[in-house]
């Protein structure tokens, strides 16, 4: 669907939708109160409904809103001609055709992306035009075989692709779908003059659904979430959120400022109570708000949730995906390390439901929906 066309659907069907209603969200001014918990966790499709459809395609993200998402989340890179796309890197070896078309076969190169050396194709080396011929490919194959047998059905799509397509589904399911998109390596998109941000808050502003739908914007690092606060006074529908990884590591931007601060140093009180001060959602991953003990089974839950909340911090986490080699120990069963186990996969959710969790991603949001009850 063109975004000519999802954008005469909407306009012609759902210039009245009520957004405001199902998904209770604010965005916290700098001062700040605490942002309003939602009645119930919202389901957040990482990457639509990445376990069924290629990752960041209309159809993954047309699955996860059929199958009850609340929010979709486009990870956004820059082409060569300065446009947001969605893809989850900016090295699209994996996830498109690129390989296999002799014509770009040259633009094969290595980068330092993020203090790692990278060899691909990368999305800045191209245009938009160039990109949208080419096609999506699951990106973990024969481990996701439903997802695999759509590969190269699918383009390539932008920001605003995504925002009419969400747009057009709000007014045909006559509910709220929220958009949580993710900046991708923002320190490195900046030197190389193709900074995310302002291109983001454009696409804010120039989309009608996305200046009213709720939005939250992440990001691993943690200047352009600060950048971004000050700029956002406008977009009362609008959140950040803090994304946290391995604790060890660091966000790349603070090692790029050579003040490289470790990403256990922001979980402490005072770390939380920073985060606060610029964000409204802190997510780790998963095994940081309950690791796996030495046998593989989660063990004791860490607390982040409730210290989060106590900051004054909404809470996320990600990713939870269905097939056994992603599910703690406890939940696999003896269908084998690739096999989907959706009973496993509610069961994990649930747990981690049991901290108080705001929202999560899943691959599968209508298990992320059952899990919910």
């Amino acid at each position: 669907m063109t975004a000519d066309l999802t954008r005469r659907a909407v306009l012609g069907a759902g210039a009245g939708l009520a957004l405001a209603s199902a998904l209770p969200l604010h965005a916290a001014q700098g001062g700040r109160g605490a942002a309003r918990r939602p009645a119930k966790p919202l389901v957040m499709a990482h990457r639509g409904a990445s376990a069924l459809r290629p990752e960041h395609t209309l159809a993954a993200y047309a699955k996860a809103i059929a199958d009850g998402a609340d929010f979709i989340e486009p990870d956004l890179v820059a082409t060569k001609d300065g446009v947001l796309v969605a893809r989850h890197e900016n090295d699209i070896s994996g996830t498109t055709d690129i390989a296999t078309r002799r014509e770009f076969a040259a633009r094969r190169t290595t980068k330092t992306i993020d203090g790692v050396a990278v060899t691909g194709w990368f999305t800045e080396d191209f245009t938009l035009a160039e990109l949208k011929t080419l096609r999506a490919r699951e990106r973990l194959g024969a481990v996701r075989p439903e997802s695999q047998g759509y590969d190269g059905v699918f383009q390539i799509v932008t920001l605003e692709e995504v925002a009419d397509f969400v747009a057009a589904e709000a007014a045909a399911h006559g509910r709220t779908i929220g958009l949580i998109p993710e900046l991708k390596h923002s320190t490195y998109f900046a030197g190389i003059g193709l900074p995310l941000e302002p291109r983001l808050i454009a696409g804010l502003s120039a989309s009608t659904y996305l200046r009213r739908a709720p939005v939250i914007v992440q990001s691993f690092e943690v200047s352009n979430l600060k950048a971004l606060r000050g700029k956002l006074g406008s977009f009362s529908n609008v959140q950040l959120m803090q994304l946290i990884e391995d604790p060890r590591n660091a966000p790349y931007d603070t090692i790029a400022a050579g003040q490289r601060r470790a990403y256990v140093q922001m979980l402490t009180p005072a770390g939380l109570a920073e985060i606060a001060s610029y964000a409204d959602w802190v997510a780790p991953a998963t095994r940081v708000i309950i690791p796996l003990g030495p046998d593989g089974k989660l063990a004791a839950p860490t607390g982040l949730v409730a210290a989060a909340h106590a900051a004054g911090l909404l809470v996320g986490t990600w990713t939870f995906r269905p097939e056994n080699r992603f599910l703690a120990a406890d939940f696999r069963n003896a269908a084998g390390e690739d096999a989907r186990n959706a009973e496993g996969s509610v069961a994990e959710i649930r747990r981690y439901l049991a901290e108080g969790l705001d929202g999560f991603f899943t691959d599968d949001p209508a298990l992320g929906r059952t899990a919910l009850g």
